[in-house]
């Protein structure tokens, strides 16, 4: 049996910002959520540099190793950000963050720097299968911060790595999928405004993928979306 992915992205800058630093791919194995930072127009770039960058993955044949693809990738796109920054000072402190997932047979490489997230669905239930470079997700691990009280934490948004010229450290694992597994990519527009307990029923009342996706970005629109808004929403099925 051939898996393939079946992917819709939505996106929005939202109520408050004037831009878009967000960038998005969607492929035919491969699926990208970037949320650049630095400013108008940096972190545009930073973004824009990085889906295109690891893009070139998904017109690649699958050599069954799509960890080491992407990660190579990545490192191609961190290089180029850095000559961007070269090129003009004006980008100093430019980067952006990454999630991404590559299908291979039947498994998906899982890919991310910073604080956008993969979730996966699963038999009716959600699980965050990438983890936040954040100081808040570190206190959680410390044990000083509960989930809840980091979604409330007012530096939530600080990223503690990011993909922007200098070195960083992916994290990176494979994960078996089966027909009928959902998946969501997203920037933190998303899941800095929307509980995990709407996202999953919004993902199960809507099968329908382009139609979740719109529901995930409506949602944050009611929150206030204070921030840029990125969501994929894929099904893997049947080929």
């Amino acid at each position: 049996m051939t898996l393939v992915v079946r992917a819709v992205a939505a996106t929005d800058q939202g109520l408050v910002r004037s831009n878009n630093e967000d960038a998005v791919f969607v492929g035919n194995r491969l699926l990208v959520v970037a949320d650049g930072m630095g400013g108008l127009p940096a972190g545009e770039l930073a973004s824009d540099i990085l889906v295109r960058a690891l893009g070139v993955v998904d017109e690649m044949p699958d050599t069954g190793e799509p960890l080491q693809d992407l990660i190579a990738a990545l490192q191609t796109a961190n290089e180029r950000i850095e000559a961007a920054i070269a090129d003009d000072d004006a980008r100093d402190g430019m980067g952006t963050t990454v999630t991404a997932i590559l299908l291979s047979g039947d498994r998906v490489a899982a890919l991310n720097v910073g604080d956008s997230r993969c979730y996966l669905v699963r038999d009716g239930a959600l699980t965050q299968i990438t983890k936040d470079d954040t100081y808040v997700q570190a206190l959680v691990d410390q044990g000083v911060l509960t989930p809840d009280d980091a979604r409330r934490h007012p530096q939530r948004a600080l990223v503690t790595q990011a993909v922007q010229g200098g070195p960083f450290r992916p994290a990176g694992r494979m994960y078996p999928v089966v027909a009928g597994d959902r998946f969501l990519l997203c920037s933190d527009g998303l899941s800095d405004y929307v509980e995990d307990s709407v996202i999953l029923q919004t993902l199960l009342a809507n099968a329908d993928r382009k139609t979740a996706a719109a529901e995930l970005v409506h949602r944050t629109l009611e929150n206030g979306a204070p921030d840029n808004v990125t969501v994929i929403v894929a099904d893997i099925t049947e080929g």
